[in-house]
C-alpha cells in the first residue's frame, strides 16, 4: 500500500487500509439527495478523478439518490480497483417526496445490504456502517438487534467489517460486544465539538472517525478567525477546516463531498496542508 495515498494511510483491519482523505459521493445525486445529478457526464468524471487522485475510501448509500449514487459508481469505477474502499450505509429509506424515513428493522437491514450489493455489482460489501443518528443529532436507543443483524450478514460472507453512524459512546461499547466496529460516523468540526470524547476513544481503539459537515454551524466571529487563518497559510478556509480534522486525531478520516471536479481537487490538497501551532490553537479555541 503506497504511503502517498492523500491525507496518508489508515489501516484498520487486513486488507482495510484507507486513504485518509476519502470522497463522499451524497452530493452526486441531484438537489436534496434525490434524483438523478444535474450533470451526469460531471458526476462521472468526479468519481474517476478522485481515484486517479488516489482517493481509495469512498462513502456511498443507496439511500443517496436513492440508487443513483451506487449506480454512478459502478458506471465510473466498475470493475473496481482492488484496493478501492467502498463505504456504505443502510438504516433508512427514502420516500417520494425525497423524506429520509428511518428504517431500522433487521429484516429490512438485511434487504438494503442486499440492495448495495446488487447496485454496485459487488459480492462482498467492504464496510457497512449502520446509519442510527439523523445527519444532525445521534440517538440514544438501543442497537443491538440491529447491529447484530448486521453481524450475521458478517458471518455469512456478505460484509467484511462493520460501522456505525450518528452514534454515542454508549452506543459503540454496545456494538462492541456484538461485533468489531472499524468506523464511526458523526457530525463534528470546528465549532461542534461534543464529539471529543468519542474522537479521543476512536483514536485509542484505531476505528476510523469520519466527521462530516466539516462546515457547518459557525458564528459569524469564528467564520473571520476562519479565514484570517486561512489567509495566513494561504488556503481557503474549506482547506483549512479539513486539515486541522486530519491533525486532530491519527484515525480521522474525511469524506467531504462535492460534484466538481475543481472543488475534488481543492479538496484533496488540504491533505498536504500542515497548519502551524499556532494556528491550531486560535482554531482549537472555538470550543473554548
Amino acid at each position: 500500500m503506497s504511503e502517498n495515498l492523500p491525507g496518508g494511510p489508515l489501516t484498520l483491519a487486513d486488507g482495510l487500509t484507507l486513504s485518509r482523505m476519502g470522497y463522499g459521493a451524497m452530493q452526486l445525486a441531484g438537489p436534496g439527495v434525490f434524483g438523478p445529478p444535474r450533470d451526469r457526464e460531471q458526476a462521472l468524471a468526479v468519481l474517476r478523478e478522485a481515484v486517479d487522485l488516489g482517493v481509495r475510501h469512498i462513502d456511498t448509500s443507496d439511500f443517496y439518490g436513492p440508487v443513483v449514487v451506487n449506480e454512478l459508481i459502478r458506471e465510473a469505477l466498475h470493475p473496481y480497483p482492488e484496493d478501492l474502499h467502498l463505504v456504505t450505509k443502510v438504516g433508512a429509506r427514502r420516500g417520494d417526496d425525497g423524506s429520509w424515513i428511518p428504517a431500522l428493522e433487521p429484516a429490512d437491514l438485511k434487504a438494503q445490504v442486499r440492495e448495495n450489493l446488487r447496485h454496485l455489482d459487488l459480492d462482498v460489501l467492504d464496510v457497512v456502517n449502520l446509519r442510527v443518528g439523523t445527519t444532525e443529532s445521534t440517538r440514544d436507543a438501543p442497537l443491538g438487534e440491529q447491529f447484530a443483524a448486521l453481524a450475521e450478514l458478517r458471518q455469512e460472507g456478505l460484509i467484511r467489517h462493520l460501522g456505525l453512524s450518528g452514534v454515542t459512546l454508549g452506543q459503540l461499547t454496545e456494538a462492541q460486544a456484538i461485533a468489531p466496529v472499524v468506523t464511526v460516523q458523526n457530525l463534528y468540526n470546528l465549532a461542534n465539538r461534543q464529539d471529543d470524547a468519542l474522537v479521543d476513544r476512536c483514536a485509542a481503539e484505531n476505528i476510523a472517525f469520519a466527521a462530516f459537515f466539516p462546515l457547518g454551524g459557525f458564528t459569524p466571529l469564528q467564520s473571520d478567525t476562519l479565514d484570517g487563518v486561512a489567509a495566513r497559510v494561504g488556503a481557503s478556509p474549506q482547506q483549512v477546516v479539513l486539515a486541522w480534522l486530519l491533525q486532530r486525531s491519527p484515525t480521522t478520516v474525511l469524506i467531504p463531498g462535492t460534484s466538481s471536479v475543481a472543488h475534488l481537487r481543492e479538496n484533496i490538497a488540504a491533505a498536504d496542508l500542515k497548519l502551524p501551532t499556532d494556528a491550531i490553537e486560535e482554531l482549537d479555541a472555538f470550543a473554548a
